[in-house]
């Protein structure tokens, strides 16, 4: 006879807590990259189609950092993601693994088809149309994230 698996549940103590700091800092660090990404695009970004160019609302210094300010958002994004894939959060036990793994890889395959039908005229869809062909970029790291995932599943 095969042993019973144990079942996940949340308000089990045994379980490991529901909120951990490594969990927090997981929402922290993706809220915080989500919310660079917005200001960015909404409060600091010069449209590149005005002629001639604006200067920008916002800091100088962020607006320096052009296309650096995705990468500052996105991987602020995938490193908390990362995190929160540690046993001691919700995401990185049980079926939370599952969830991760396939969102990630999901929403990897979903940003580069949207990225290949949008391609030919993305003006009109905010912050593809200001990475380009670093969509693909994106998505493969959505993708790399989920391999983290993978790692944890038993």
């Amino acid at each position: 006879m095969s042993k019973l698996k144990a079942q996940q549940d949340f308000t089990n103590p045994g379980a490991g807590p529901l909120f951990s700091i490594r969990f927090l800092l997981a929402v922290v660090l993706m809220v915080g990259g989500i919310a660079w990404i917005v200001y960015y695009y909404t409060g600091v970004r010069v449209d590149p189609l005005v002629l001639p160019k604006p200067k920008s609302d916002g800091p100088q210094s962020i607006a320096d950092l052009a296309r650096w300010n995705y990468v500052i958002g996105f991987g602020a994004f995938f490193v908390g993601l990362m995190i929160a894939a540690h046993p001691t959060t919700p995401l990185g036990r049980g079926r939370g693994v599952v969830v991760g793994m396939l969102g990630c890889f999901l929403l990897g395959l979903l940003w580069i088809c949207t990225f290949y039908v949008i391609s030919n005229n993305s003006d009109g869809v905010p912050v593809f149309n200001d990475l380009g062909q670093y969509n693909l970029m994106v998505g493969i790291a959505f993708m790399a994230v989920g391999f983290t995932y993978a790692t944890r599943w038993e």
